[in-house]
């Protein structure tokens, strides 16, 4: 039985539709969640001058010389990590210390334990990618410098897309590049009232969110201390997943899938250049809607499962998807190291481990179905990723290796919220003001969860998510108005049965 507050002052509402409507016929209980502020960020453009450009080496000899070779695993090799992910980092200075020169002295010392980084990618046979080492590469970094004060930006606790010109991208760079390219590179920005930013571009191929979050780490506390620190030891063991021989593919693996698009969502995202949306959920609207998502089911759901679920709804609503037959895709990612039992990993594995799980659903279902429904769906597809799951995905990648980005009726939403991303990050000026990515419109069918930085955030959460303007206002409303349809059966069930 629900006992939230939340659900007590609309127990009239339940015991209406009990009365009213029959058994399995869907009602929509608008329910306000004060808990979901949508944020604003100022539309600016941010002057840059650039005073250099350096290739950082690692700072002693490296077990590596000039042609040699490191496997990269199918898992490292996917489609979806050939991508550089970029983030930025900004800090108040309160001290005399010269940025640059501690953060690429620091950035030297680590790339001696972690020397891949300073590697390069390139192609070997069939397509796929290995690191290889060859004379002076290493990572890069950027020294610049703006006239603009950190106030000048606004509030720089909402990711801003016009924050671009702080992250380095080489003049006319190709969109997805990852081979030739430094797979570390830095851009320090010096502010005018002496703050400054750090944007970074780690290439995904060598780590995933818990290995990033690991070389951060590291990189930090080096410059924090002035001399290396490294815990846990780095482990590069990729080859823990080379594909089986014969390879064995035993699922379907419908999240690499090409899918002809057959319905208006891919379309309408793509013809007109979409916005980018922030909201600040709170950690109290998140337990509501959780406590919704399970109301009369016997089987329990996270958080994600929840808002998940509710974002997928509410982006295929306020798009007006169409046709309603046409099945969808919710993709996410899992990680998958605690999956693995038969072959546990080193605790200073920094690659990728993550399987990329994939709820369906039609576009009736989705949007006219209930809550709870799209919930088990996103619930299910998060318990199936296993070992062997993994194992099929290392052999489907090995036997299809999908070349192309696959976008057809696809949401994908990453979840950030449980990396250390501002406990990690403190480079010896205190945890940053906002540390997280930028802007999604590139890859406009992309939803992230991220942590809000702040020492009295409690809990919350911001939801960053692209859509066409016309769009926009109606997603919000969803979103905010919690507009959640409960069948009258599940609306006895969440009351246990009594009026």
């Amino acid at each position: 039985m629900i006992t939230s507050s939340f659900a007590v002052c609309n127990l009239c509402i339940f015991n209406f539709y009990k009365v009213f409507h029959k058994a399995h016929q869907p009602v929509v209980l608008r329910l306000m969640a004060p808990g979901v502020e949508e944020l604003q960020f100022p539309h600016l453009q941010i002057p840059v001058s650039i005073k250099s450009i350096s290739p950082v080496l690692p700072a002693c000899p490296v077990p590596a010389a000039d042609g040699d070779t490191l496997y990269l695993s199918n898992l490292d090799d996917a489609i979806g990590v050939r991508v550089f992910t970029p983030t930025v980092y900004f800090y108040r200075s309160n001290s005399e210390k010269p940025v640059a020169s501690v953060l690429r002295d620091a950035l030297a010392s680590v790339l001696v334990p972690y020397f891949p980084f300073s590697g390069r990618l390139r192609e070997a046979k069939n397509g796929k990618l290995e690191v290889f080492f060859g004379p002076q590469q290493g990572a890069l970094f950027i020294e610049a410098q703006t006239d603009m004060s950190l106030a000048d930006l606004g509030d720089v606790t909402v990711p801003n897309p016009a924050w671009t010109a702080l992250i380095y991208k080489f003049p006319d760079e190709e969109q997805y590049k990852v081979i030739d390219m430094p797979l570390v590179i830095a851009q320090a920005t010096q502010f005018s009232c002496g703050g400054f930013s750090l944007g970074l571009r780690m290439c995904h191929c060598l780590s995933d969110g818990v290995g990033a979050m690991q070389f951060l780490s590291a990189w930090a506390a080096t410059a924090k201390a002035g001399s290396l620190v490294v815990n846990p030891k780095p482990c590069w063991d990729r080859e823990n997943f080379r594909p089986r021989n014969p390879p064995k593919v035993q699922f379907p693996h419908t999240e690499y899938k090409r899918i002809l698009d057959g319905s208006t969502l891919t379309k309408s995202l793509w013809e007109v250049k979409p916005i980018q949306k922030c909201y600040r959920i709170s950690r109290d609207y998140q337990a509501r809607l959780k406590t919704l998502a399970q109301a009369g089911g016997d089987l329990p759901c996270t958080t994600f499962d929840a808002m998940a679920a509710h974002v997928w709804r509410s982006f295929v609503q306020a798009l007006d998807v169409k046709p309603l037959d046409f099945e969808l895709r919710l993709t996410f990612s899992v990680n998958a190291r605690p999956k693995l039992k038969n072959q546990p990993l080193s605790d200073g594995f920094y690659g990728n481990v993550l399987c990329v799980a994939c709820a369906t659903s039609t576009v009736h279902g989705l949007v006219n179905g209930c809550l709870s429904d799209a919930t088990w769906l996103i619930r299910q597809a998060r318990l199936d990723v296993s070992e062997e799951y993994l194992r099929s995905t290392i052999d489907y990648i090995e036997v299809d290796r999908p070349m192309n980005l696959e976008f057809g009726g696809k949401l994908t939403i990453t979840q950030w919220t449980r990396f250390s991303i501002y406990e990690c990050t403190d480079f010896g000026w205190g945890r940053p003001i906002y540390a997280g990515p930028i802007d999604l419109t590139p890859t406009p069918q992309v939803c992230v969860f991220l942590p809000e930085g702040g020492a009295d955030s409690e809990g919350a959460m911001l939801l960053c998510i692209c859509l066409p303007e016309s769009a926009s206002r109606r997603f919000g409303e969803l979103l905010s108005l919690n507009e959640i349809p409960l069948t009258a059966r599940e609306v006895r069930d969440s009351q246990g049965g009594k009026c």
